[in-house]
């Protein structure tokens, strides 16, 4: 049974356009994982990792419903069937935004 990786849109020029990248290899760590799917597409590797090998801090990446950063990072478990799913950290907006929202009801309102 592969392990899967589930790609963000943000990354999937660097997959060739896959959103899910099936490894066979026996990883044992999600960095023996991880190490396979640079070997496949090493772009990725840069967006996901740091120079140190570290997952980068934007970076969110879960085995199963368990983000690593809680479960072992890098040496967290992997196993046949495993599903890890990488997320880009969300942000944006501002302290505007409630003032923009607002403007927003009043011109709809007058």
């Amino acid at each position: 049974m592969p392990i899967t990786f589930h790609i963000p849109g943000a990354l999937r020029e660097f997959t060739a356009g896959l959103s899910r990248v099936e490894i066979e290899h026996p990883a044992t760590t999600l960095s023996e994982a991880l190490s396979v799917l640079w070997q496949l597409y090493p772009g990725v590797r840069d967006r996901i990792a740091t120079e140190q090998g570290e997952v980068r801090e934007h970076i969110n990446v879960f085995i199963g419903d368990e983000n690593v950063r809680y479960t072992g990072g890098l040496a967290s478990p992997v196993t046949a069937g495993s599903e890890i799913s990488i997320v880009p950290a969300v942000s944006g907006g501002g302290d505007d935004f409630g003032a923009v929202l607002s403007k927003s009801r009043v011109s709809r309102d007058a």
